[in-house]
């Protein structure tokens, strides 16, 4: 049969955490779980518990809080909610990976206090909370060892401290020594590589790697399977019910928004024309790049999401943005498939008015909304540079805007479309 397959795009990690509401998430984890089961997926590699350690990590939108505490709870929520389905999870990335760049050498000096008490302690909750069927070991490496070799960290901690009774697999292509990351107690090297089954083949003929240990993975790998839907068999049908995951999704979304600072503006009552500015006003940042993306059918711009609200776009404002993406067409070009999304994440150049533009935009909108976007993602960290301060155009654009708009006692609102944290004292 010909034809796509669509996911949901929930929202991101960070945006769930904002909501704060654990009976929410698990409503979103379950949507989600359900998904996989009629796509017939038996473990879906997620969620993302690390520590928002730096503003800069590319995949903090994927993680949930710089706090243990609250990734702790939200995460077993989703998780709880996903395995409802009777389909497992992967917690990860187990354990300090919060950063993308050298992401597979990084070693993480960390205290053992530290470790316990921040880096730890959302996975510790999670485990607690939810006993998720899988954890993935994270690439790096934890005070000179990687965490998937690491028998003080996938066997002390985690299943001797914790209690945790599932398997634990490398993220993709981690780790270094094979039949080390058996003995730690990392059961499932993915995605397995002939070099990788030599290796421990060798190590066990050398008695480098025990029967017993092999045996134990075995048990932990089998044990997973024999817990599949698969197994019932489950006849999935590949055609999940997306118009009602749409409705949890838009309900987590609106809970989960940060509303920083509103002096008399918001709602808008009264105020029907609305002049849009900001490229991502018109295309909307849906979620971050890499692993944590879906091929989702559609999104919902704000302009869209303003007229099903009954606005009206002012059309001055959207001619003028329309002329500059035309002049500008492959800087528009949303990069296709996850390798060149992760490589290139979409950053539209912003639109620049002149006074007279401004003026006659002004003259004929009852209030201005400006999008700041932000995309980031796996594979790569954030700068500081146009990235996690304003850009002069993002700054100039939005002081024409404030002066012209204000000038006319009109207001000014301003959206923030981004996956990671900005700076926004220049707002």
């Amino acid at each position: 049969e010909d034809k796509t397959y669509y996911c949901t795009a929930f929202p991101i990690g960070t945006l769930l955490a904002s909501t704060w509401n654990v009976d929410l998430v698990e409503k979103v984890g379950y949507a989600m779980g359900n998904e996989a089961l009629e796509y017939g997926v038996d473990v879906i590699l997620a969620p993302g518990a690390n520590i928002h350690r730096s503003p800069l990590c590319g995949r903090n939108f994927e993680y949930y809080s710089e706090d243990p505490v609250l990734t702790g709870e939200i995460g077993a929520a989703m998780v709880n909610g996903i395995e409802s389905n009777g389909v497992g999870t992967s917690v990860k990335h187990f354990v300090a990976n919060n950063q993308e760049t050298n992401r597979n050498f990084n070693d993480a000096l960390i205290s053992e206090r530290a470790f316990r008490e921040i880096y730890l302690r959302g996975f510790e909750i999670i485990v607690k909370k939810s006993q998720p069927w899988t954890l993935m070991s994270s690439y790096n490496k934890v005070n000179g060892t990687y965490t998937s070799e690491s028998r003080y960290i996938l066997t002390n901690i985690l299943r001797d401290d914790w209690g945790f009774e599932g398997i634990v697999m490398t993220d993709w292509f981690g780790g270094n020594n094979p039949h080390a990351q058996i003995q730690a107690g990392n059961d499932l090297l993915e995605p397995g590589t002939r070099k990788q089954h030599k290796a421990l083949k060798k190590a066990a003929q050398k008695g480098e790697l025990s029967e017993e240990d092999i045996d134990t993975s075995v048990r932990r790998i089998l044990k997973l399977i024999l817990n599949s839907r698969k197994m019932e068999p489950y006849a999935y049908g590949n055609d999940p019910d997306l118009e009602a995951h749409a409705v949890v999704t838009r309900q987590s979304a609106a809970e989960g928004m940060v509303l920083l600072k509103n002096e008399g503006i918001l709602p808008l009552e009264d105020l029907h024309n609305v002049a849009l500015f900001g490229a991502t006003s018109y295309d909307f940042i849906a979620g971050g790049t890499g692993s944590g993306d879906v091929n989702e059918a559609y999104t919902v711009s704000l302009e869209e999401g303003l007229v099903n609200a009954g606005f009206q776009i002012n059309i001055e404002a959207k001619d003028l943005f329309e002329a500059h993406k035309a002049g500008h067409e492959e800087e528009f070009e949303k990069p296709e498939g996850l390798l060149a999304a992760m490589m290139n994440p979409y950053a539209p150049p912003e639109v620049l008015l002149t006074a007279e533009q401004m003026d006659q935009v002004a003259g004929t909108a009852d209030v201005a909304i400006v999008t700041i976007g932000r995309n980031s993602g796996e594979g790569g960290d954030r700068v500081e540079k146009d990235d996690f301060l304003l850009s002069a155009d993002e700054q100039e654009m939005l002081a024409t805007i404030c002066k012209t708009f204000h000038a006319s006692g009109k207001k000014v609102v301003v959206v923030l479309n981004i996956g990671g944290v900005i700076e926004t004292l220049s707002l």
